[in-house]
């Protein structure tokens, strides 16, 4: 086990230019054997649009496949065509700081490997 990895996200309603608050979020880890994914970690964002810590940190990030499922539904309510947004990634080295972004509006968004 490598430690100083982490696992951050950031949100940003870009359809009103200010960060995504309140935002309900879900991590899932899947196994090497194909199981069921299990579930890592949930938060909410803050008014900044992030969580108050890192998902994973100290050691819980471990090499494999991950999904970030956004209530992006949720957020925008009534203004919702979105519901669920799931961000899939590998984590190869889990000594590393990994940051998966999103960029939502009602109708689309966009991510990236951040920094």
């Amino acid at each position: 086990m490598s430690g100083g990895g982490k696992l951050t996200t950031h949100v940003l309603d870009t359809s009103r230019g200010m960060p995504a608050a309140g935002m309900q979020l879900r991590l899932l880890a899947f196994s090497a054997e194909g199981t069921e994914p299990r579930l890592a970690a949930e938060a909410t964002t803050n008014g900044d649009g992030r969580v108050d810590r890192p998902l994973l940190s100290d050691g819980e990030l471990r090499a494999g496949v991950y999904e970030l499922r956004f209530d992006v539904g949720g957020y925008f309510g009534d203004r919702a065509f979105l519901d669920i947004v799931p961000i899939r990634f590998v984590v190869t080295d889990p000594g590393k700081h990994y940051h998966v972004p999103l960029l939502v509006a009602p109708y689309g968004y966009s991510t990236y490997r951040g920094s």
